[in-house]
């Protein structure tokens, strides 16, 4: 038996034939038709009586429901717990915790879900999560550009600036002034590692070059692998002698980016909103009690994003005419990029791995909340 469609001409013929047969004919025409195409004969009959008209291309029936409501409130549970990130990102950080949260039993799954979400799909998640995207904003900050040792910075290095291997760094200053650049208010720097995307933020009061340098010191500190090149933007709080003379002391490669050109720092550029503005918002924090506040959140959120957020790096950038594709790599944890480096020594991986150990992505997620709810509470309806 064919499985054949007919052409709308044939199929036409056949319509015109049937209509004018006698019963005994359109049986004949019928049987014709079904021997032809394999269509059922209830099918068929339809056709030719006009009842059902002819579909070219594909039958779409619709497909089974495979995943159930618990499925969905699960998955948007685990969206929550890992910050909304992407669908493609939140498949790899379900990969690697998905098992040690079933144990915690946080969230309770039944055995039938446990297995739906081993498998689902980052465009199956993107559907559920369709009707929950967050909005987003932009917001223009206040950098002005210092005027001292431009020439001398990039000139002065220990070390060629190396993407390939942790611990080269962009730093920059993420505002917290509410939109009003009057006064002083708090800033937050940022340090993100270029080659795994591991991010540490330190609140400070005012962006003054003796707070900045502090929280740069302190930033350090908390680097798993040496500090070996520091690259900002030209504003006065990182181009002075202060800073330069220490970068040369502890042979730190210490560069800057040019005046205007954002695309200069991407890395941190981009983390300043998907890591600084995505916890702390837009608000205006202008008191040492909200800083303090801002660095108690940061001390749990930097655990959080840097062991448990997956993130992706741009590869390669291919253009066809006027249209640019952009490549990006598998998407890792900058934990797991860390301990796949090369450039990262194996008694700093054992460190990170106990560092890890002793981490609970749902007492964190929690904690973070706590956290956040004192610091919006602190400022003032």
């Amino acid at each position: 038996m064919s499985d054949s469609k007919p052409s709308a001409d044939y199929l036409a013929a056949l319509r015109k034939r049937y209509r004018a047969a006698r019963k005994k004919q359109r049986s004949i025409i019928l049987d014709e038709l079904v021997k032809t195409t394999g269509y059922h004969r209830k099918h068929a009959s339809a056709l030719l009586s006009g009842k059902r008209m002819h579909r070219h291309g594909p039958i779409r029936r619709p497909r089974a429901r495979v995943y159930t409501p618990e499925d969905e409130r699960v998955v948007l549970r685990l969206a929550e717990i890992f910050d909304q990130i992407s669908s493609q990102r939140l498949r790899v950080a379900m990969d690697a915790t998905l098992a040690i949260l079933r144990r915690q039993g946080n969230p309770r799954v039944s055995t039938q879900c446990y297995a739906h979400l081993q498998r689902i799909s980052p465009a199956t998640m993107d559907r559920i999560r369709s009707a929950h995207r967050l909005p987003g904003r932009r917001h223009r900050g206040f950098t002005k550009p210092g005027t001292l040792l431009k020439r001398q910075i990039p000139i002065r290095t220990f070390a060629d600036w190396d993407g390939m291997r942790p611990g080269f760094v962009e730093i920059d200053l993420v505002d917290h002034s509410g939109g009003d650049s009057r006064g002083e208010f708090g800033q937050t720097l940022n340090a993100t590692d270029v080659h795994t995307g591991r991010t540490e933020m330190a609140a400070v009061p005012t962006k003054a070059q003796k707070y900045v340098f502090v929280a740069l010191q302190a930033i350090r500190g908390r680097l798993p692998v040496p500090l070996l090149g520091s690259d900002s933007d030209n504003g006065a709080e990182f181009i002075n002698n202060e800073l330069f003379r220490y970068c040369l002391q502890e042979q730190i490669t210490f560069s800057r980016g040019r005046e205007g050109r954002k695309n200069d720092n991407p890395f941190v550029e981009h983390k300043n909103w998907s890591v600084v503005r995505r916890i702390a918002g837009y608000r205006r924090y202008d008191t040492r009690k909200q800083v303090d506040l801002l660095n108690r959140l940061y001390a749990r959120y930097r655990h959080y994003i840097n062991f448990f957020l997956p993130v992706t790096k741009l590869k390669d950038k291919v253009r066809t005419g006027s249209h640019v594709r952009r490549v990006f790599d598998v998407p890792q944890t900058p934990y797991a990029r860390m301990l796949a480096s090369p450039g990262v020594r194996e008694s700093d991986k054992k460190k990170l791995k106990e560092e890890y150990a002793g981490l609970d992505v749902v007492k964190l997620r929690a904690e973070i909340g706590e956290a956040l709810e004192d610091l919006l509470a602190s400022h003032p309806r």
